[in-house]
C-alpha cells in the first residue's frame, strides 16, 4: 500500500510538474548516451540549442558553446546540441559523434541524439524553434535561444559566434 501510495504521489507531482511547463519545452531528448532529458526540468532557465555537425568549417564553435556552458551553466544556462547530418558533415553513429566532441572540445553540455532540423521532417522542437523565431536553420551551428518564459525565441545565424555580444546580451539578464 505505502508503494502504490509513493507511486500516485510521484505521478500526481510529475502532472503538476508538465502542467507548469510551457508547450515549447514539454518534451523529452534522448542524449547520444541513450538518456532522457525532459525539457520541463529547465523551465525557467535560458537554453541555448544549437544544430551541430563534426566536419564543418564552424565546428571550432564547440569550444566557445563549452566555454558558455562552463561558465554560465552554475546560473542557469543550458547548452544544447543538436547533431544533424542536414548539411553532410556529421559523423555516422552515436559514438562517433559523441568520442569526437568529447577528445577534441572536451563538451560536456548534452548532446542529443542525431535529428533532422530543417524542412518537414525536423525533429519536433526544431520545427516549434523554426515556427517560434521565423527562421529554420541554413546551415550547422545555428543558434536558437529560448528565454526564461520558455516562449520566447530568438534565432541566430551560424556566422554569429555563440559569445558575441548580441547573444550574450541577451543571455546575461537571464542568469541566476
Amino acid at each position: 500500500m505505502k508503494k502504490l501510495l509513493m507511486l500516485i504521489a510521484l505521478s500526481m507531482a510529475q502532472n503538476a510538474f508538465a502542467a507548469d511547463c510551457p508547450t515549447l519545452l514539454n518534451r523529452t531528448i534522448t542524449t547520444l548516451q541513450g538518456d532522457k532529458i525532459n525539457l520541463c526540468q529547465y523551465a525557467g532557465k535560458p537554453i541555448l540549442v544549437v544544430n551541430t555537425a563534426s566536419r564543418c568549417g564552424f565546428t571550432p564553435q564547440f569550444d566557445k558553446l563549452e566555454a558558455m556552458y562552463s561558465k554560465y551553466g552554475q546560473q542557469g544556462l543550458l547548452v544544447l546540441g543538436f547533431p544533424s547530418n542536414d548539411f553532410k558533415q556529421e559523423l555516422s553513429t552515436n559514438g562517433e559523434i559523441a568520442n569526437f566532441c568529447k577528445s577534441t572540445y572536451k563538451v560536456k553540455f548534452p548532446m542529443s541524439e542525431p535529428s533532422i532540423v530543417t524542412g518537414t521532417n525536423a525533429n519536433d522542437l526544431f520545427k516549434a524553434l523554426a515556427i517560434n523565431s521565423g527562421m529554420e536553420p541554413q546551415w550547422n551551428f545555428h543558434k536558437y535561444l529560448i528565454s526564461t518564459d520558455g516562449k520566447t525565441v530568438s534565432s541566430f545565424a551560424t556566422e554569429i559566434e555563440p559569445d558575441s555580444s548580441v547573444i550574450m546580451d541577451k543571455i546575461k539578464p537571464m542568469l541566476n
